[in-house]
């Protein structure tokens, strides 16, 4: 046989056993290279058996076989163990009756004792001896040399199969890892939009009730704006306002008065569309923009709300007041339909407050209209 890289001095079972891991083939599937592999060694060497072996611990686990009854036999009753304690050469016993080691016997070819046994280690690259590649029989036999090297040329094939499989595992794995990488940093990122979005909406919104700030407000009017005056949409303006909420501090206190402030709040969240947007605009007023409605159907919301603040769960009554306004883009500016509304407001709450006044400046009655 020819020379093989011995295993280093300060090899250890540990460091054996760990070699083998590497490959993470032990218990894993039949592959047809193996087996090619071990129906080539019975041919070439005229025997009725031969097994690709992987000494695992305390067992020796057949990657491929043929001939051989077991699946695995203990390590200690296993003529691979004794193959594998000179890696640099071929162990060859061609009768083992008359051979001191009697633990081949315990291995059944076809249910019958083997009588003549041929291992060659299996090293890996750094001369660990990860198992055999053997040949048995239920005879005594005799290799000439050449087909004690054909089968030690098998061997080395059987060691490139090895590597291969490591080197695709190792390749499959630095995959996994970059993936697993990108995914991170993918996750990362969309943690990092995720926190600049939940940054910018909290400098968006009122901390108080949760709506739409003045800000936030003045800034989708600025995107409006940029937009084509034919692509702008009618709407409707409601705006809202607590009635009496400088007593309701005065009488129950300012936290009673954030209460009343988030419960009108809610009610707005409650009776508005996704589409439609609510803002504190300051102190106890709401603006409510309602994008494509007409009067008659922001007048509808505006009772809704005022409904739902009658009704609020709180420990004293709150009202409000509304003052609404329909909004052309082609026609005036923003700030004019908030003027309107404004004045609406103030009629509400000269007339007794707890109302709903519509500013009666004639724009269009219907979405449909022109």
């Amino acid at each position: 046989m020819s020379a093989r890289v011995p295993a280093p001095s300060s090899d250890s079972e540990a460091a054996r056993q760990a070699a083998l891991d590497a490959y993470a083939i032990v218990d894993s599937a039949a592959e047809q290279a193996f087996d090619d592999i071990v129906r080539l060694a019975v041919t070439l060497c005229g025997v009725c058996a031969a097994s690709i072996s992987l000494i695992d611990r305390d067992r020796v686990w057949f990657k491929a076989q043929i001939g051989v009854d077991q699946s695995q036999v203990a390590r200690e009753l296993s003529l691979c163990n004794h193959a594998i304690d000179q890696p640099g050469r071929t162990l060859v016993i061609d009768d083992l009756d008359i051979d001191p080691i009697p633990a081949a016997k315990r291995r059944r070819l076809s249910g019958l004792p083997p009588r003549f046994y041929a291992g060659v280690p299996l090293l890996s690259p750094d001369g660990y001896a990860l198992g055999t590649l053997s040949v048995a029989d239920t005879t005594p036999r005799h290799l000439a040399s050449a087909q004690i090297e054909g089968l030690e040329l098998l061997a080395r094939q059987t060691q490139h199969l090895l590597e291969l499989r490591r080197l695709m595992l190792e390749q499959g794995q630095l995959l996994t890892a970059r993936e697993a990488a990108a995914q991170r940093a993918e996750q990362a990122r969309a943690d990092l939009q995720q926190r600049h979005e939940e940054l910018r909406q909290s400098a968006s919104r009122d901390p108080l009730t949760g709506l739409l700030n003045r800000s936030a407000m003045q800034e989708l009017l600025r995107e409006s704006l940029k937009r084509d005056v034919s692509e702008r949409a009618r709407y409707t303006l409601l705006l809202l306002d607590i009635d009496h909420f400088k007593k309701v501090n005065d009488v129950h206190g300012h936290l009673a008065g954030d209460d009343a402030l988030r419960a009108v709040a809610d009610a707005v969240t409650a009776s508005i569309r996704k589409s439609d947007i609510a803002v504190r605009f300051g102190g106890e007023e709401i603006v409510v923009y309602l994008p494509g409605t007409a009067l008659d159907g922001a007048s509808e919301v505006a009772q809704r709300i005022r409904e739902r603040v009658a009704a609020a769960p709180l420990p004293f009554p709150i009202t409000v007041s509304v003052g609404i306004a329909a909004g052309d883009p082609r026609r005036d500016r923003p700030e004019q339909t908030f003027d309107r509304a404004d004045q609406a407001l103030y009629r509400a709450k000269s007339g007794g407050r707890d109302r709903i006044v519509v500013d009666d400046t004639p724009l269009f009655t219907s979405i449909s209209d022109d």
